[in-house]
């Protein structure tokens, strides 16, 4: 019997076999012998034997007590993060296969997890070497193409192809910074730096970057919000995040179009909210939006990326914050940004 392999139960059995049998013989002695009250002392044998056989259970199931809590308490020790947590299981017997089997699962774990880490830092290491690369032509593109123009002014057609080489340019230096900017946030190699920053001051150096943008597009900016509210965060991330909202507005807003930015302090969040009056979006495409290089086949936008509010969602989510979308089609659309305040204990 697979049973019996494990040296404890064995033993159980054995002591309870062996005073079974003490029993047994004893009340065979007392009654051929015709002791007087022979009965009597049988009975008090066998409440003997009974309390001796509680006992031994008692230290059994004791013991397998011990090593169950022990188990789960070298699992809660892995779940924490120690990977070094093991459960002991240098015994025979079902329980301790059981016990060999989950250290092999945790062995198993280990090994994915480092794989996946292992693939993570390749694919930062790669896309960082890439994006360097390409760093150098495209500086050296951009002084050519600033060159042509120059040469091409009295050229139209020439400089009409030299200004779309530039948008076309600047397109790929955008994508070669987000693609290197996720990355190393999904490698985890980016440290978050918060300090406490006010919230008002970031969103008015946004609404500065974007202004000769909104003048040139002939569209409406506003601002809206406490100039109180500060929020713990990392500075300079976090307006990476917003800017890339505002400019996923921009692309899909027309001329004479609102964009608005308002922030404010609710009871447990900060709530940033970034809306417009612009296109909306399709309601098949609102829960895509944040995947990478996801293109809608409803949209007529040629010049988006499919990074930015990927890079946006992945900011807010390492500020422990949410990021939801509501739009509608030819009315507009809605970011709301959720930060939770931190309580006080």
């Amino acid at each position: 019997m697979k049973l019996l392999i494990n040296r404890k139960i064995k033993e159980l059995f054995c002591l309870v076999l062996l005073l079974t049998a003490a029993f047994t013989l004893i009340s065979v002695i007392f009654i051929s012998l015709k002791f007087e009250n022979a009965a009597l002392y049988v009975l008090i044998c066998s409440l003997c034997m009974s309390l001796l056989i509680l006992a031994i259970v008692y230290r059994y199931f004791k013991e397998q007590n011990i090593i169950m809590e022990n188990a789960v308490m070298q699992i809660k020790e892995y779940i924490s993060g120690n990977q070094n947590a093991r459960i002991e299981c240098d015994e025979e017997g079902e329980l301790y296969r059981l016990f060999h089997e989950v250290n092999s699962l945790v062995s198993i774990l280990n090994a994915h997890a480092e794989n996946e880490e292992n693939a993570k830092k390749f694919l930062k290491d790669t896309l960082s070497d890439i994006s360097h690369q390409l760093k150098t032509p495209l500086a050296a593109l951009n002084i050519y193409n600033g060159l042509l123009q120059e040469e091409a002014k009295d050229l139209p057609t020439i400089k009409g192809f030299a200004v779309l080489s530039e948008q076309e340019l600047d397109r790929i230096e955008i994508l070669v910074q987000n693609l290197l900017k996720i990355t190393k946030l999904d490698a985890g190699t980016i440290m978050i730096v918060k300090a406490r920053e006010n919230v008002s001051e970031i969103m008015g150096n946004i609404e500065k970057h974007f202004s000769f943008r909104a003048k040139q597009e002939e569209k409406e900016l506003f601002l809206s919000g406490d100039n109180d509210i500060t929020l713990f965060c990392d500075r300079n991330w976090l307006m990476e995040a917003i800017s890339n909202i505002v400019k996923n507005a921009f692309d899909h807003t027309k001329k004479g179009n609102a964009i608005h930015m308002e922030w404010k302090q609710l009871t447990s969040v900060i709530q940033v909210v970034i809306k417009d009056n612009g296109s909306g979006i399709h309601p098949e495409d609102l829960h895509h939006i944040f995947k990478r290089f996801y293109r809608s086949r409803f949209s007529k936008d040629t010049q988006g990326i499919g990074l930015g509010l990927p890079l946006a969602k992945a900011i807010v989510e390492a500020h422990n914050g949410t990021i939801e979308v509501d739009s509608e089609l030819e009315i507009g659309t809605a970011f709301t940004i959720n930060f939770l305040i931190p309580t006080k204990l």
